[in-house]
């Protein structure tokens, strides 16, 4: 039987690794290569067709956090760790998180079917996760409610939210005139797990007690965690094999659809606007459900000690009986659906520079500027709020086959978030690489984020 605390367990899970969002600045809309149509499934393209090299075409992994990095808990400053974690949980507060995303491309492809249409496919697998820092938990766990009479710990303040999945997915590129293009992008999600909970009540709140010292008051609780992949239903044990979860985001039993879309408009040949909404989309969870309930109202008055040694009491589990006797609380394999966290992206483009010319898939050579500066918004759709980045980029052709980008982000992490991509085709091969937060590249452990991206795809004009 199941009989760990799923939320130390998530916990756990999340404070295990190192987290972060989901922007990927530089890679949108960056030297036609073919992982910018995920980003925005309207972005122009000039060759005939691509082939990513399989588990090598796309790999980007971001970390980070809000509120504490790695160095406050670890620096050698001769501070006891006690103390730093002390710090450290003291100054978070309800709107602080962590948060993962990772993506690997397994396959991926597209070919041009005539000068108006592009079409592209493939198959990867994510993980995207968040998890908000409950204050009044850390609060409660860490110094008791003692000292915090009349206070109300609420547990609205529970919210994560964690998805592994594989996604399949097609779309196509449609030139509609010389002025814009417009993409859709059409997905099958197969989740392997699925953590989260969301919308949770009640308050708990101590006073000075009549028949004891205190008087301990849980009102109006409502609090869910659900979970999918997680447990197997038959023997309500965790699943531990690895190669299960990898075997279900491959059209496993809980599957889902989204759609992509997005647009370019050139607004003159020197200036280009480009919109895109990416994942627009939900799971539904029916396979392996073990969700976690309690839902009342309860007060405690303290334990009124008898000692009899001929008649020895359990209070603890009196305790307890009582607790699920007023209380209602359990699990249940209620199937629920999951929706994916909706990304928004939109860019402002300026070319100038030296005229080049470009070789194009039809035979013929388009012109394109040497240079090009612009803004790009992001924004993400997350239980708490959404979250925005602004971007600020330079983008330059060294020659026609090597070209570099830099940016400079603000968001929830940094107000000085500089970033640097290139892309070089050798021959038939592409490769590209880009990393993030650079002017904390020599001191990670200082950063509340980093991010990587890279690649190989065979391109053929």
């Amino acid at each position: 039987m199941v009989k760990k605390n799923i939320t130390l367990y998530l916990l756990f899970l999340f404070l295990a690794v190192t987290v972060n969002a989901q922007n990927r600045q530089v890679l949108y809309n960056f030297a036609d290569l073919p992982q910018s149509l995920l980003l925005n499934p309207a972005i122009e393209t000039n060759y005939k067709f691509h082939i990513g090299v399989p588990l090598l075409s796309g790999f980007s992994a971001d970390f980070g956090s809000t509120g504490f990095t790695v160095s406050d808990l670890f620096a050698n400053n001769n501070v006891s760790f006690n103390d730093k974690v002390n710090n450290v949980l003291n100054s978070l507060t309800e709107r602080d998180f962590l948060k993962i995303n990772t993506q690997i491309e397994i396959l991926s492809g597209g070919y041009r079917y005539n000068n108006k249409l592009y079409f592209s496919f493939g198959f990867y697998q994510e993980t995207d996760g968040i998890i908000y820092f409950p204050n009044d938990g850390i609060t409660f766990i860490t110094e008791g409610n003692a000292s915090f009479l009349n206070r109300n710990f609420t547990a609205s303040q529970l919210l994560y939210k964690l998805d592994v999945l594989g996604v399949l997915h097609f779309g196509v590129t449609k030139k509609i005139n010389e002025k814009l293009s417009l993409g859709g992008r059409f997905k099958i999600y197969s989740s392997a797990l699925n953590l989260e909970t969301a919308n949770n009540r009640g308050t708990l709140t101590t006073i000075e007690g009549t028949n004891n010292i205190f008087t301990h008051t849980l009102s109006d609780v409502d609090v869910e965690l659900k979970t999918s992949g997680l447990v197997n239903e038959t023997n309500d044990e965790f699943i531990t094999d690895v190669g299960s979860y990898l075997k279900n985001t491959f059209f496993g039993a809980n599957l889902g659809l989204g759609i992509d879309f997005g647009f370019t408009y050139n607004v003159s040949k020197q200036l280009e606007l480009t919109g895109s909404i990416v994942d627009f989309g939900f799971v539904r969870h029916k396979k392996n459900i073990k969700n976690s309930f309690v839902k009342g109202d309860y007060i405690f008055e303290g334990i009124q000690f008898n000692y009899d040694t001929d008649n020895q009491i359990n209070y603890w589990r009196q305790l307890d009986e009582d607790f699920r006797e007023n209380v209602p609380s359990g699990s249940n394999l209620n199937p629920y659906t999951s929706f994916r966290p909706t990304k928004i992206n939109s860019s402002l483009r300026y070319s100038f520079g030296e005229k080049r010319s470009k070789y194009c898939y039809d035979n013929t050579y388009k012109d394109f500027y040497k240079n090009a500066v612009g803004v790009q918004l992001f924004s993400i759709f997350r239980p708490l709020s959404p979250q925005v980045a602004l971007t600020g980029f330079y983008e330059t052709s060294l020659s026609k086959k090597f070209h570099a980008k830099v940016t400079y982000t603000v968001d929830d992490y940094s107000l000085y978030n500089i970033g640097a991509g290139i892309s070089c085709q050798i021959g038939k091969i592409n490769f590209y690489g880009m990393v993030d937060n650079l002017a904390q590249f020599n001191d990670i452990a200082s950063t509340n984020s980093m991010s990587i991206q890279l690649g190989f795809n065979t391109i053929f004009n």
